[in-house]
C-alpha cells in the first residue's frame, strides 16, 4: 500500500489581520459608528455649555444683562463648533457635510433666508393686525438708541441662528441621519428643538409645537439646499423682527431695547397671548405658506452636499 500523505501542519491564525477590540466596538464600515459619534459630541459640548454660561454670567456686563446674553450666545456657539471641528478630524470628513460651508459664509444663500424669515415673521403680525388684534403702537427708543440696538439685536440673532441651527440641525442631523434616515433624525431633533424652548419661562404648549414646526422647517430647508445658511438667515431675521422691530414677546419673553410699544388684544389662541406670536394658531398657517412656498421654489435635493 503506498504510504498515507502526511497531513500539512496546522498554520496558526494571524491575530494582526484581526480588527481590535476598541475598533470593533467605535467604528464601522464608514467610520465612528454613529451613536458613539452623537456620544462624544454631547460629552464634550454639555461641559464647554456649563462654563461658557456660568462664565458670561460671572463678569456682571450691565444691569439688564444684555452684553452678558451675547457673551453666552457667543461661547455656547464655540462649545456646538468645537467638538464637530474635533470629530470632523477623527471621522475624516470634511466640514461643509455638517451644513455649514465656509465658502458659503453669509453669502446670497444667507441673505435669501433673511428675506423669507422677515417675510415670514411681517406676514404673521400682518395677519395679526389685520384682524386688529395686533397694535404696533409708536416708539420706544429714538435717535442714535434705534441704530444700536438694531445692530446689537442682529448681532446677538445671527449668533443664536449660528448655535441653534448648527447644534440641532449640523453635526447632529449629519450624524443621526447615518443611523436613522433624514426624515426620521428630522422629526427627531425638531422634537428636541421645540422641548430646549422650555428654558424660557413665559413658554407654553402652542408655542412649543411652533417652535418644533419652524425647526422641521429648516430641515426642509436643509435638504433642498444642502446647506444651513438660509435656515440662520431665516431663524436670525424671524427673531430680530419679532423682538426688536416688531417688538413683541419672542418665546415667552419681552426683551428690552425694542423699536416699538406694541400690544396685542384678543383671545390668547390667536395673538399667542404672553409667549408671542409663536403661541397663536396663525403661526401654524404661516409656517404651511412658507412650507408650501419654499418647496416650490427648491425642489432638488442636494443634502449632503
Amino acid at each position: 500500500m503506498p504510504e498515507a500523505l502526511a497531513e500539512p501542519p496546522a498554520i496558526p491564525p494571524d491575530f494582526s489581520l484581526q480588527p481590535s477590540y476598541v475598533r470593533t466596538v467605535f467604528l464601522g464600515p464608514h467610520g465612528l459608528k454613529p451613536g458613539w459619534g452623537l456620544a462624544f459630541y454631547l460629552a464634550i459640548f454639555y461641559p464647554l455649555q456649563f462654563v461658557a454660561s456660568r462664565w458670561a454670567w460671572s463678569l456682571e456686563l450691565g444691569a439688564d444683562g444684555l452684553w452678558s446674553m451675547m457673551l453666552e450666545e457667543s461661547g455656547v456657539l464655540l462649545a456646538a463648533v468645537l467638538p464637530a471641528l474635533l470629530l470632523a478630524q477623527v471621522e475624516k470628513r470634511p466640514w461643509r457635510v455638517y451644513g455649514l460651508p465656509a465658502r458659503q459664509a453669509l453669502g446670497k444663500l444667507f441673505w435669501v433666508g433673511v428675506v423669507w424669515g422677515f417675510a415670514a415673521i411681517t406676514l404673521l403680525l400682518g395677519a395679526m393686525y389685520g384682524l386688529r388684534v395686533f397694535d404696533a403702537g409708536h416708539f420706544a427708543i429714538h435717535g442714535g438708541r434705534i441704530v444700536k440696538f438694531a445692530l446689537f439685536w442682529a448681532v446677538f440673532f445671527l449668533l443664536v441662528g449660528l448655535c441653534e441651527e448648527f447644534l440641532l440641525r449640523g453635526y447632529s442631523q449629519f450624524t443621526l441621519m447615518r443611523a436613522v434616515g433624514f426624515w426620521p433624525s428630522a422629526v427627531l431633533l425638531s422634537c428636541i428643538f421645540g422641548l430646549i424652548h422650555l428654558q424660557n419661562g413665559g413658554e407654553q404648549w402652542m408655542g412649543l409645537l411652533a417652535a418644533a414646526a419652524i425647526g422641521f422647517f429648516f430641515c426642509l430647508t436643509l435638504r433642498r439646499t444642502g446647506s444651513l445658511w438660509f435656515a440662520v438667515g431665516f431663524h436670525a431675521a424671524w427673531d430680530w423682527g419679532e423682538t426688536f422691530f416688531y417688538s413683541v414677546p419672542d418665546s415667552g419673553t419681552l426683551f428690552p431695547g425694542h423699536l416699538l410699544k406694541s400690544s396685542f388684544h384678543g383671545p390668547r389662541w390667536l395673538t399667542g397671548g404672553m409667549v408671542g406670536p409663536e403661541g397663536s394658531v396663525l403661526c401654524f398657517v404661516v409656517i404651511g405658506i412658507t412650507w408650501a412656498a419654499f418647496a416650490k421654489r427648491y425642489p432638488e435635493v442636494k443634502y449632503p452636499g
